[in-house]
């Protein structure tokens, strides 16, 4: 039987890759994002395409009680809007840094908020939080990106507990380097940082891996994130975490196992 599901952050990338998929699986699909004429294609499949913004509570509000009258319930959260935000601490403008943890973070929260309270009156729903192989280690020069998914871990894991008595399973995606327009965004971001910078040689050194990742055979596909997205929402009891995607778990595994002087030591050769 096929299930109603929000996902955020569905214009391009994880999100439409996987909204093509459930919609094809038979589910009511509502994929929301800025951009609403990148989602036009998935109208014609048959979803629901609607323009929202995460940092934007009346638009979430708005966005949530038309899912509310049409359906009657929504049985799927997949907070998947974010983006990366790369460059040095004493860089990157702290308005920039604040926009990061309101699109990566607080957004997340507030559509899950707004999402909550009918999952919990129904005693039932899923709730899939991605985060990133990010939120379990970390790169010089991302250190806004890797504190909003650290954040977005605790989080997740506090809700999973706070839920459970609900009948609301909270999952947490942990991608790797996937091949969607995460590196463009992080280049361009790189591009608005002071020509000379004292992290400059650091910073070319990220973009040359950065695009590297983004050529043939550098990051899986986005089929990799819906195949999982998809197995969650069918099984009854899905495991708290998937790490899936390109390095994901040989570079958790070294950041738990190795210490952090080891792993430091390892991130530096790539330097």
């Amino acid at each position: 039987m096929g299930k109603v599901i929000l996902i955020t952050g569905a214009s391009s990338g994880m999100g439409k890759e996987t909204a093509v998929k459930l919609i094809r699986e038979g589910h009511t699909v509502y994929a929301v994002a800025r951009r609403v004429e990148q989602m036009q294609d998935l109208k014609e499949m048959g979803g629901h395409p609607m323009a929202m913004d995460v940092t934007n509570e009346a638009d979430i509000q708005r966005v949530v009680d038309a899912i509310m009258q049409r359906e009657g319930k929504i049985d799927v959260l997949w907070n998947n809007a974010g983006y990366g935000l790369y460059g040095s601490v004493e860089d990157v403008p702290l308005a920039e840094a604040r926009k990061q943890m309101e699109v990566n973070l607080f957004g997340l929260a507030a559509v899950t908020q707004k999402v909550t309270p009918h999952m919990r009156k129904a005693k039932a729903g899923t709730i899939i939080n991605t985060s990133s192989m990010g939120g379990k280690m970390y790169f010089p020069m991302g250190a806004w990106y890797h504190a909003s998914k650290h954040a977005l871990e605790g989080l997740s894991d506090c809700l999973r507990l706070e839920l459970e008595p609900f009948n609301i399973k909270v999952v947490i995606l942990e991608p790797g380097f996937i091949a969607t327009e995460f590196g463009h965004v992080l280049l361009d971001n790189f591009d608005k940082l002071p020509k000379d910078s004292a992290y400059r040689g650091m910073m070319d050194v990220i973009a040359a891996g950065t695009k590297n990742a983004s050529s043939a055979g550098g990051s899986s596909k986005p089929s990799i994130i819906a195949d999982t997205v998809s197995k969650i929402i069918s099984t009854d009891r899905p495991k708290t975490r998937y790490r899936v995607g390109k390095f994901a778990k040989p570079m958790v595994w070294m950041r738990i196992y190795l210490g952090d002087r080891l792993f430091d030591r390892i991130l530096k050769t790539q330097l």
